[in-house]
């Protein structure tokens, strides 16, 4: 049941491990030869940040919102750290909803300008927790404000919640709706001899069938039209009531496309104008005119009063508490479920397991809310961490699931468990399936007249992915997974008091939104952290209480590491910061390196939603 030969990916990682090493070892010597000088130019040009009366708070957020933060090689880390536009950097939820409350308070800052051109991916679930932050700073009586040269469908969600939107006079607004395509390589695997064993319970879980058809099933593509339905229905509706517009007037035919820019006489800028998208064109030097007229300059004379999200942020920064009292623990799993020890940023069955761990021995910590934002993975691992929620529960502390922009398949296996499940309206969950793959290369061999012949004490003894799969071992496997999937429903009916039929006939594989799954009664509530922590404090019947993050820790060395780094990185000259073609390459092959390693599951069983990357 292997996802593919274990020799052709120990191929691959080998080959990636190699490329990555030779590429670490360069960038660490450059680096290193430019520490001694970087570090003198850090110390003649220290200055401290003040944060004027009148100031804009400038969200200049780029990259990706993260509820966990993926860790790096340090140096990797301090090199993109330095970089004002670093399309690959992470911004924690955390953070930034901490910074713009914190804001909120603040006589010192009378306003927030957005600056979205180089935010990458955040999801829904997450920019709506933003814009119910930024909502709650303009009932300060304070302004939002966005600029962009231009908006892709993302960053005009959160530029939605600004009391105005400007644009570039040549720039323009992209709202195209959203879409599942995929690719699919039945007759390619055919041609290249490779048979492929699929073993799988749930008509809606699709994951493997790029390897088994040639086109989309008509149960995934019921399903996927159902889901984009709901997901695009949320973002429609909140950008038009914040927008005062109506919800189709944001996705228009080519037809009706056509003829608004025409009435806009082919400007794209005019037609976001026309259309209520956004509310003035400017230059960028007549939006820095306009906001020195609101807030007022800076000492220089030469932009408006403010101050960036990464300094305001450090400047706020919560202190760390010397005495610790009654609190609630929240434990973020992040990414996909993987065995074994992972970094920081994923989930591993041991890792993550001995974090929930530390929370049970932990006589502080009162409740625990589990952070699950994952598409699932291995489904031994999974078992592992639900037997720590378990643990936990045993020993008298509750559990309660705060679900991110996905908790699917594996994700809400080890959900399931907990005593209440809060989920957003626009959440991915639910996927409740299972499915195993064995990829096997005997008439591929066979055609460049490689065989594979020998004996065996047994038909077990005789598996390998260059011999043709034994039917009745095929037939052993198959009922592995049905016994698998069998297991999945009913840990689930007996953990949402449902009955076994129930559970079915809302399992196959298929994925729900948060919305749709209250209904089904797959979560308790609709919210968000806050939500889930005022339940998990309520559930430990404490009236007060502080949060603590219970994270993997950097060692001594790491941090000090971490700390020079991310202090000297701006003065680190773009030559070296650049990644260059050949880089970009590399990390393209890294993707596919990553997916192959992903499958790890020691019985080769996965709980893995593929439908869930919207």
């Amino acid at each position: 049941m292997s996802a593919k030969p274990s020799f052709l990916k120990r191929m691959f990682l080998l080959l990636w491990n190699t490329v990555n090493g030779i590429r670490k070892f360069i960038i660490n010597i450059i680096f290193f030869g430019l520490l001694a000088v970087i570090a003198v130019a850090l110390l003649n040009s220290e200055e401290d940040v003040v944060v004027e009366d009148q100031s804009t708070l400038v969200l200049n957020l780029s990259g990706s919102i993260v509820d966990q933060k993926h860790y790096v090689d340090p140096i990797e880390m301090a090199l993109s750290q330095g970089q004002a536009n670093d399309p690959e950097g992470e911004i924690l939820l955390s953070d930034l909803l901490y910074t713009i409350n914190n804001a909120t308070e603040d006589v010192r800052i009378s306003s927030i300008v957005l600056d979205l051109a180089n935010l990458q991916n955040a999801g829904i679930s997450k920019m709506t927790a933003i814009g119910e932050a930024l909502n709650q700073f303009k009932a300060a009586n304070k302004s939002v404000i966005a600029m962009a040269n231009g908006y892709d469908q993302n960053q005009y969600f959160l530029a939605s919640f600004a009391d105005k939107i400007y644009l570039n006079n040549q720039g323009m607004v992209s709202i195209d709706g959203l879409s599942r395509y995929r690719l699919y390589y039945k007759a390619a695997l055919e041609k290249l001899k490779i048979t492929t064993h699929v073993f799988r319970v749930g008509t809606f879980k699709s994951a493997v069938e790029p390897l088994i058809r040639d086109d989309m099933s008509d149960a995934d593509k019921e399903a996927s039209k159902v889901l984009l339905n709901d997901i695009w229905q949320s973002y429609s509706t909140i950008v038009a009531s914040n927008r005062q517009i109506a919800p189709d007037q944001l996705v228009l035919s080519p037809d009706e496309f056509l003829v608004q820019l025409d009435k806009a006489e082919g400007d794209a800028a005019k037609m976001a104008i026309n259309l209520k998208w956004v509310d003035e064109l400017v230059s960028a030097d007549a939006f820095r005119l306009a906001m020195i007229e609101r807030v007022g300059s800076d000492k220089e004379g030469k932009n408006f009063k403010q101050i960036s999200f990464n300094d305001y942020r450090a400047l706020t920064a919560p202190m760390p508490h010397f005495v610790e009292k009654d609190s609630v623990a929240v434990i973020v799993a992040k990414g996909t479920i993987l065995n074994g020890k992972q970094p920081a940023g994923q989930i591993g069955g041991e890792s993550t397991s001995a974090l929930l761990m530390k929370a049970r021995f932990d006589d502080k910590v009162k409740a625990v809310v589990l952070r699950v934002d994952s598409p699932g993975g291995s489904a031994f691992a999974s078992e592992q961490i639900r037997q720590e929620v378990l643990a936990l529960k045993n020993a008298g502390k509750p559990v309660v699931v705060s679900m991110g922009s996905l908790a699917a398949s594996g994700g809400y296996w080890i959900s399931a468990s907990a005593d209440y499940i809060v989920a957003t309206p626009t959440t991915l969950t639910g996927s409740i399936g299972i499915f195993g793959m064995f990829a096997t290369f005997d008439q591929a061999l066979n055609h460049f007249g490689i065989t594979s012949d020998g004996v065996a004490t047994s038909d077990w003894a005789g598996l390998s992915p260059t011999r043709e799969l034994n039917p009745q071992v095929s037939a052993v496997i198959q009922r592995h997974i049905e016994r698998g999937y069998h297991e999945f429903i009913s840990l689930v009916a007996k953990e949402r008091h449902m009955t076994l039929e129930q559970v079915d006939n809302i399992a196959q594989g298929r994925v729900w939104t948060g919305k749709r799954a209250l209904s089904l009664g797959l979560v308790d509530e609709l919210g968000d952290m806050d939500t889930a922590l005022a339940k998990a404090a309520d559930l430990a019947k404490m009236d007060k209480f502080d949060v603590k993050v219970i994270e993997q820790e950097l060692s001594a060395e790491q941090q000090l590491i971490q700390q020079i780094m991310g202090a000297t990185a701006a003065y680190v000259p773009d030559s070296v910061r650049q990644t260059s073609v050949v880089e970009q390459l590399v990390k393209q092959w890294a993707g596919a390196f990553e997916t192959l390693s992903m499958f790890d599951d020691p019985n080769h069983v996965y709980m893995y939603c593929e439908n869930c990357n919207y």
